[in-house]
């Protein structure tokens, strides 16, 4: 099957234009755009819920990201020309968001020092004093795009410009759990200790990723989170707490 523009028609006014492009003879990405933007991306989770809730026979996961998702497929069972046609059937009345409230978060920080060792080096490239760059990062709702790299780590976007920073030339051999980095214009946490070149400016004490949990990830595609700065007492007060929850 070639990589086409596919459009799901012209009749229906929730008709969706997209790309589709296999992945082998077991997963389809499909595309429905080229930036990162929330309404797209609000349109790719809720096309992924929606079919997720199909419950077509042969699929296997479906993983939205910023502006596309993959579905993984058993070609023993569905093969990708009979899922093409099916999802351009879909897709004509398709939601293009979810008719479900987003799930608000609060997440603590406790920025600079160990816990942020690339906090100091931020505030300097973004000419702010280090005050300015919590007030700055704090200031801002940020959307989950996507979960990804490793197992519930969220990709949270937009950062206020000015902390738009690289990422490191060279990766960290181990970033600890927990670290809330920047990486240009995205913010995220890491969910496990795991190499990482994002900048980082702060640690949460919250556990995001339970892999033992029947829910496994804290945040969702689609969720809202805002960071709140906390102070060292309160960060080791916290992460007793979760510790705790998660023995």
């Amino acid at each position: 099957m070639s990589n086409r523009q596919t459009s799901a028609g012209e009749e229906s006014p929730t008709a969706q234009s997209f790309r589709l492009l296999p992945l082998g003879d077991a997963a389809l990405t499909v595309e429905f755009g080229n930036e990162i933007d929330p309404a797209l991306n609000e349109r790719v989770i809720a096309f992924a819920d929606a079919l997720r809730a199909q419950g077509w026979p042969g699929i296997g996961d479906i993983v939205p990201t910023y502006r596309s998702m993959t579905i993984h497929v058993d070609p023993l069972r569905l093969d990708l020309a009979t899922l093409s046609d099916r999802l351009l059937r879909f897709a004509r009345t398709a939601p293009t968001s979810r008719t479900t409230s987003c799930t608000r978060h609060r997440i603590p920080v406790l920025y600079g020092g160990s816990w942020g060792p690339d906090l100091e080096e931020l505030a300097d490239f973004a000419n702010l004093s280090v005050a300015e760059v919590i007030s700055l990062h704090t200031s801002v709702e940020y959307r989950v795009y996507m979960l990804g790299f490793s197992p519930g780590f969220p990709y949270l976007g937009i950062v206020p410009e000015p902390l738009a920073m690289p990422r490191l030339a060279t990766p960290r051999a181990s970033v600890p759990a927990g670290s809330v980095g920047i990486a240009g214009s995205q913010t995220g946490i890491y969910p496990s200790a795991t190499p990482g070149g994002w900048r980082l400016i702060g640690r949460t004490p919250v556990t995001v990723y339970r892999p033992a949990d029947a829910k496994p990830f804290l945040l969702s595609p689609g969720d809202l989170v805002r960071f709140d700065p906390i102070k060292p007492e309160e960060f080791d007060r916290l992460h007793r707490k979760h510790q705790h929850d998660a023995d």
